[in-house]
């Protein structure tokens, strides 16, 4: 017949879905603190419990070997000390099993359930955590539990979820027992368990139903290159083929629609674009404001306003490129990552007409002087509402192609003068920020998209000294301590000055001769990595002083140690220098990057 101990432990253990020895331990610790309390020791006394095949409980408690015993619970004699171990002498300390009441196990049963079922909520926590944690940013299949207006509650099966509504799609509507399908945005761990955030509006929600959904992505046949989403409403998708011979458009669309038809019904009906990637910016712009037409993208690219994509659609296709309240352009713009302008074709040609004495529009005057007669005499035609001939709508095309085209080459002009005053500022700044993306910064997704014009670390940096005005109009729509938190995220980037760039692509050489060494060091060979690193810490000095002189000095002027270390950096794939950085001030941080130049 199976102890009380057996059948309580075989029952938490199937209950809770927990590994034997996990409740075993947690009994363990119960019958140690139920010995304590009915024997009245302190818990600087050890004890130890152990059970046996037969699940008969044994408890194990530290005694001292004495020649007369005064109190039984401490102290133990020679004789009997010798039983559990041999070569037990007086003085020493030994473990002796003791007896207890015969209904110890019934007390221990009862009366330890509570420290029991604690610990083992506790390592059932922590095993969901880690449960969990590998499941972040993955699709999962829950069920509604209990509705409210902040947010709906999500039973994963031993766990619960949480949907906010700030990241549920715009118009669904959920009921208690309805089967839900969401992205893990985020689990935390919290006193009360793991906390585990969902999201049916975040654009990865999106690329993980294409990736279930079309078989080529998920094999990486095609390549997802950018979400734009505005969620239950309408979503972007630019898609490469990486194989020849693949039509990456089709093979998310499916045959009849059927692939992206699944995706749509998922989403609540939102609207799917799925649009081809292309190298060509002025075609991948063109190809992003469909299903509207196209007549002409012309590209600015300004240091100080950003890039701009002016856009020359034919009047009737206006409306259709803006969208609704802007949508179909906003959309576009976040998917490119340029600034769109549209304009109509007859918008164009008159702004050109009457800036047509204007300096950019100069060369315009001397070549196309009969064209401007013409498009004059159309567009008052057109103001008369006339029917104008399709011939008339060439000819309108032709000229605001001409007109932007000289535009953009007198803008051209004007900006190489400024570039070279950016320039010279650029020099005084880490030239590794400018390899680093936005995205590799520790910011939210949407200080990510709002600061995609800037393209790298480096020109947020840049902006920062020179045009902070250009980063509070980008982050204009997003929290106010979002300028704080960039300036943070950006104080927390190490990079390494031109010394230990040197002193690393020696290092990569001697691990990998004749290779690059921006080749070498982003390896992914654990085993090259650690020679490598190896590698650096002999042919680097481990630390670079702040303030070297010549001298050989390694103090600053208050006499503290102020250093670099060289450290192998996992997300990365490289080695970067790490050191102690000041905050920034209200002069930019260019005083303290000027050193290592």
């Amino acid at each position: 017949m199976k102890s009380e101990f057996e059948l309580a432990f075989n029952e938490i253990s199937e209950l809770r879905s927990l590994p034997r020895e996990v409740v075993l331990e947690a009994l363990k610790g119960a019958l140690v603190s139920a010995y304590q309390k009915e024997a009245g020791i302190g818990k600087s006394q050890h004890v130890e419990a152990h059970l046996d095949s037969n699940g008969k409980p044994q408890i194990l408690v530290e005694k001292e070997v004495v020649e007369e015993v005064i109190d039984h619970r401490t102290e133990i004699t020679l004789d009997e000390a010798r039983l559990w171990d041999a070569k037990a002498e007086l003085g020493e300390m030994v473990m002796a099993q003791v007896q207890t009441d015969r209904n110890f196990g019934r007390i221990a049963a009862q009366a330890a359930k509570q420290t029991i079922l604690q610990k083992i909520r506790d390592a059932e926590r922590t095993m969901l955590l880690e449960e969990f944690s590998t499941r972040e940013g993955d699709l999962i299949n829950g069920t509604v539990q209990a509705v409210n207006p902040t947010m709906i509650t999500v039973g994963l099966g031993r766990a619960e979820a949480a949907l906010p509504r700030s990241q549920q799609i715009p118009g669904e509507r959920y009921k208690a027992h309805d089967k839900l399908r969401a992205y893990i945005l985020e689990v935390k761990s919290t006193p009360r368990g793991p906390q585990i955030m969902l999201s049916r509006s975040h654009r990865n929600m999106l690329r993980r139903l294409l990736e279930l959904e079309v078989p080529e992505i998920y094999n990486g046949q095609v390549e997802i290159k950018n979400i734009a989403r505005e969620a239950g409403y309408r979503s972007k998708v630019a898609v490469a083929a990486l194989q020849e011979g693949i039509d990456p458009v089709g093979a998310c669309v499916g045959m009849r629609g059927g692939r992206i038809q699944n995706i749509v019904k998922e989403l609540h009906d939102e609207k799917i674009d799925v649009i081809e990637w292309n190298a060509n910016q002025e075609i991948f712009i063109a190809k992003a404001l469909s299903p509207a037409r196209v007549s002409g993208v012309f590209l600015e690219d300004d240091p100080d306003a950003g890039r701009t994509a002016i856009v020359i659609v034919p009047e009737d296709q206006l409306s259709l490129a803006i969208g609704k309240e802007g949508q179909n352009a906003r959309l576009a713009a976040k998917l490119t990552g340029w600034r769109i302008d549209i304009k109509s074709v007859p918008e164009a040609v008159q702004d050109a007409i009457d800036n047509i004495d204007a300096p950019q529009y100069k060369d315009v005057k001397v070549l196309a002087l009969d064209m401007i007669a013409e498009c004059e005499r159309i567009l008052e035609k057109k103001a008369n509402n006339r029917t104008v001939m399709p011939e008339e709508y060439q000819t309108l095309n032709r000229f605001a192609d001409i007109a932007q085209r000289r535009v953009m080459a007198y803008r051209e002009q004007q900006r190489r003068a400024r570039v070279e005053q950016l320039d010279a500022v650029k020099k005084t700044l880490p030239q590794a920020a400018f390899m680093m993306q936005v995205a590799d910064l520790e910011i939210s997704d949407a200080m990510q998209e709002a600061l995609l014009p800037l393209g790298n670390v480096g020109e947020v940096m840049l902006r920062f000294l020179i045009d902070e005005d250009r980063i509070k109009a980008l982050l204009h729509n997003l929290p106010p301590d979002s300028i704080v938190r960039l300036q943070e995220a950006i104080d927390k980037v190490v990079f390494p000055s031109d010394e230990e760039v040197a002193a690393l692509d020696a290092a990569a050489e001697s691990v990998a001769p004749g290779v690059d060494a921006g080749e070498a060091r982003p390896t992914d060979k654990p085993a090259v990595r650690r020679e490598f690193a190896t590698a650096v810490d002999a042919a680097a000095p481990v630390v670079f002083d702040e303030d070297d002189d010549g001298t050989g000095s390694d103090k600053n002027k208050k006499g503290k140690k102020k250093g670099r270390q060289l450290v192998f950096d996992e997300k990365r794939g490289s080695v970067v220098a790490k050191k102690q950085r000041k905050q920034r001030g209200s002069q930019g941080w260019a005083s303290d990057w000027d050193d290592e130049e």
